[in-house]
């Protein structure tokens, strides 16, 4: 079992452009990471059930959900929230509206867009077990008192 990935997975950046740290302050993130579990009810069906991811083990599926909200007096422009996929997980990168990176936060794409170098001198695709961080970047204005929620799902590996 792992421990401790709740804490690890909640290392969320808010980065605005142009509005600079007054505008990083007015917005709050609230990460929330889920294991889901596959129970058999009475009638013998399959039931999805999401349970606090205190514990993990590998092949648990993980659901990371990113509650947002302007908390300031004016609108938020170019918000981009980041997430750096922890070490041990692997990203199920299907979402189209979510940019990924296999480089530590340095170029962002799309996975099929993505490519790697190999040892031989060649290059490859880049696959989800590449993944290091995600990021969703907000095209609209995001007023004061605004909410949403991002997600995403991970398997732990």
């Amino acid at each position: 079992m792992i421990r401790g990935w709740a804490a690890f997975a909640c290392a969320i950046v808010a980065a605005m452009a142009p509005d600079g740290a007054m505008a990083r302050q007015d917005i709050r993130l609230e990460t929330q990471m889920f294991v889901e579990r596959v129970h058999t009810d009475i009638n013998g069906r399959p039931r999805r059930i999401l349970a606090s991811a205190d514990r993990v083990a590998p092949g648990d599926q993980l659901i990371l959900v990113v509650n947002w909200r302007n908390e300031g007096s004016q609108p938020v422009r170019g918000l981009a929230v980041t997430n750096p996929v922890p070490r041990g997980m692997r990203l199920a990168a299907s979402d189209p509206d979510v940019e990924v990176s296999i480089d530590g936060g340095q170029r962002w794409g799309r996975i099929q867009d993505l490519w790697l170098p190999t040892p031989l001198g060649g290059t490859r695709r880049a696959v989800p077990a590449d993944i290091t961080h995600v990021r969703w970047t907000m095209a609209d204005d995001i007023s004061p008192g605004e909410s949403g929620r991002l997600s995403y799902r991970a398997t732990v590996r």
